[in-house]
C-alpha cells in the first residue's frame, strides 16, 4: 500500500476521525483559520496543498466566501468529498489531482494552506516545497501550515507520542481506529518546527511565527513581502 491507497481508504471516515485523532482539534483549526490576515470579503485566490476532504478549506471557506478556490491532492477519493463540500457550500473549486511535490501549482495566489499533510514528505522536499510556495504566492500574500512537527529532542518527541495516545484514548478512538492511525502514521516524516521555521526565513519569508502549539501539533508560517 502506498500513501495514496491509504489515504483514499480512510477518506469515508476521515472527517469524523479528526476530532478523535486531534485531541487540540478545536484550538487547532480555530487559530488555523483566525491567523488569515485579510478582509474577510476579499477576493482572495487561495491554494490548499494536500486538501483532502477540505476540512480545512472549508473552514476558511465559510468565514471567506468571495474567494476562489483550487485544492491539490494526490488522493482522488479525498478530493471527491472536498468537491462534494464546497458543492454544498455553492462553489466550485479547481481540483488537482497530482503530488504537490512535482505538480505545477497553475497560478500564483494570495493564500497557500496546507494542514496535516507536508509532515509526509522528506525534510528536502519540505524545504524545496517552502521555497516554491514562496516563489507561488503574489507580494503580501501568506502561507499557513498546520501541521505535525518533531519533538526537538529524544525525550520531547517521547513525551509528544505518550500525550498523543493517552488523550487519544480518553476521547474514546477505538482500538481498529486506533490500528488504522498507525498504519497512516507509517508515513510520517516529521520535522522539528525550528527547522522549518529556518527554511521559511531562508526562503525570504517575513513574520515567520508559530501561532498556536500543543506538543506536536503546529500552526506557522510567514508572509511574502510587498
Amino acid at each position: 500500500m502506498n500513501i495514496q491507497q491509504a489515504f483514499d481508504i480512510a477518506a469515508a471516515d476521515y472527517d469524523q476521525l479528526r476530532r478523535l485523532l486531534i485531541p487540540c482539534f478545536d484550538d487547532f483549526y480555530d487559530t488555523a483559520v483566525r491567523v488569515v490576515p485579510f478582509e474577510k470579503t476579499a477576493p482572495l485566490s487561495v491554494l490548499d496543498l494536500g486538501a483532502g476532504t477540505g476540512l480545512y478549506s472549508g473552514m476558511i471557506c465559510a468565514v471567506f466566501p468571495n474567494a476562489s478556490w483550487t485544492l491539490m491532492d494526490l488522493a482522488p477519493e479525498m478530493l471527491e468529498k472536498a468537491k462534494a463540500r464546497f458543492t454544498g457550500m455553492g462553489k466550485s473549486p479547481r481540483i488537482l489531482v497530482g503530488d504537490y511535490v512535482k505538480t505545477d501549482f497553475e497560478g500564483s495566489y494570495d493564500l497557500i494552506i496546507s494542514a496535516l499533510s507536508i509532515h509526509h514528505l522528506e525534510d528536502a522536499d519540505k524545504e524545496h516545497l517552502t521555497e516554491r510556495i514562496y516563489s507561488s504566492l503574489k507580494p503580501g500574500g501568506m502561507f499557513i501550515n498546520a501541521d505535525q512537527v518533531l519533538g526537538s529532542t529524544t525525550e520531547i518527541e517521547k513525551l509528544y507520542r505518550t500525550h498523543w495516545l493517552e488523550s487519544v484514548c480518553t476521547l474514546g478512538v477505538s482500538e481498529e481506529e486506533l490500528n488504522q492511525a498507525f498504519e497512516r502514521m507509517k508515513y510520517d516524516r516529521m520535522a522539528p518546527l525550528n527547522t522549518q521555521l529556518g527554511w521559511l526565513k531562508k526562503a525570504g519569508f517575513q513574520d515567520v511565527d508559530c501561532w498556536y502549539k500543543n506538543f506536536s501539533f503546529a500552526v506557522f508560517g510567514g508572509r511574502r513581502p510587498v
